[in-house]
């Protein structure tokens, strides 16, 4: 599972191996001081976040939450801040991990694992911030309990065969599924996003999204899962910057990959044997336009998630720029009272209360099974591009 602030930047703590091996690398890692993960940097909450907000029920939700490794994501989303839920258990499958997971979401109950966890049948919703390797498999043991369920990104950890069985898992279950995609509630592309629906856009002509760190030391998390990992499945960052945008998806790929100096991300030194550092994929929209969607571990400097898009009526690079006179409004919608924004520039808390209130409103979330495997899928078939010299591939397509 996980262990320090977030899901998806790195920083170093507790390996595995055996059970009892793994529980004193974790305590060891909790002490150790550790600088904060790029990207993960706590946004703080406009005084103002909260205004114009209102309840649409006055129940709560009973909600578990599954993970507190290396980013501490379990409790990083404001669950057990907001009005609506009860968080009524939690687990992790370490047992020092699960206490402090509990003792931060202020709940009494704890589960060993997840397994044990979904057979609770007072829990109603669960969140996944677990392992990646583990998200699709979890996520369809969830749905298999009846429990609506959001998880960490990506949605599958590179293999086609586990998107097309949790969009089947989605389908039968008639439970709501999100993925808590940060991006998507980034300022910038939240204003794209209204811009784009009022029609001050246009057809999307070109998108560009990006995904940088400086992966300086490779971070050792739960089994190891981020060492060496293809820059491609981990796309989602940067590919909402189109999926996120327009709610379309990509159609093909041709993807090129960059070798790179560290040794941890050379073919014979990870599991993967994944030999690119930077994988930078040229992408068909389904709109008929082009992406450029990049993902590097080996950028030093400036870092983090961006885009701009540019359509055939108006483009965004920071700023709105077209002919479009009237602009809807753009600002993020208002966070319940005490919700905090969190990381990722401020999407942690929007994040959770969109699928907190795509349950209580019954409707489908943002962020849903649909969007989730466009971009995560489209990132898969780009690593195999690369590893093919660049060839032009189909993407699998999805819809909710």
């Amino acid at each position: 599972m996980n262990d320090s602030t977030s899901r998806r930047s790195f920083l170093w703590a507790a390996g595995v191996g055996a059970a009892a091996l793994g529980m004193t690398a974790s305590a060891a890692a909790q002490k150790k001081k550790k600088k904060p993960i790029q990207g993960f940097e706590e946004t703080p909450t406009d005084p103002n976040a909260s205004k114009g907000w209102k309840p649409i029920s006055d129940r709560k939700i009973r909600v578990g939450i599954v993970g507190y490794g290396v980013c501490r994501f379990g409790a990083a989303f404001s669950f057990q801040d907001h009005p609506n839920v009860e968080v009524v258990a939690v687990s992790d499958l370490f047992p020092d991990r699960c206490a402090n997971l509990a003792k931060a979401c202020r709940c009494e109950k704890t589960y060993p694992s997840l397994e044990a966890l979904v057979k609770d049948d007072t829990i109603e919703a669960v969140f996944c911030a677990t392992d990646a390797p583990s998200h699709a498999r979890h996520c369809i043991e969830v749905l298999r309990h009846g429990k609506h369920v959001a998880s960490a990104v990506p949605a599958v950890h590179g293999s086609l065969d586990d998107a097309q069985k949790l969009f089947e898992a989605v389908q039968t279950s008639g439970r709501k599924y999100m993925m808590f995609e940060t991006s998507y509630f980034h300022q910038d592309l939240h204003a794209m996003r209204q811009i784009y629906n009022a029609g001050g856009f246009g057809k999307l002509l070109y998108s560009e999204g990006e995904y940088y760190h400086d992966s300086v030391e490779q971070i050792d998390s739960y089994q190891g899962w981020r060492i060496g990992l293809p820059p491609q499945w981990y796309p989602t960052h940067s590919n909402a910057y189109y999926v996120g945008v327009t709610g379309g998806s990509f159609t093909e790929v041709s993807c090129m990959g960059i070798p790179s100096a560290k040794k941890l991300l050379q073919p014979e030194n990870n599991r993967y044997k994944n030999p690119f550092g930077t994988e930078i994929a040229l992408l068909r929209t389904s709109e008929g336009g082009m992406a450029r969607m990049a993902v590097s571990w080996d950028t030093p400097g400036d870092h983090g998630e961006k885009g701009r898009v540019r359509g055939q009526k108006g483009s965004f690079y920071g700023h709105y720029q077209g002919r479009e006179k009237k602009l809807p409004n753009t600002q993020r919608p208002p966070l319940p009272p005490g919700v905090h924004a969190g990381g990722h520039g401020g999407s942690h808390g929007q994040l959770m209360n969109e699928f907190v209130t795509s349950i209580l409103a019954d409707r489908q979330p943002l962020v849903d099974i649909g969007a989730a495997l466009n971009m995560t899928v489209a990132g898969v078939v780009a690593h195999q591009s690369a590893l093919k010299d660049g060839e032009l591939m189909k993407i699998p397509q999805y819809s909710s």
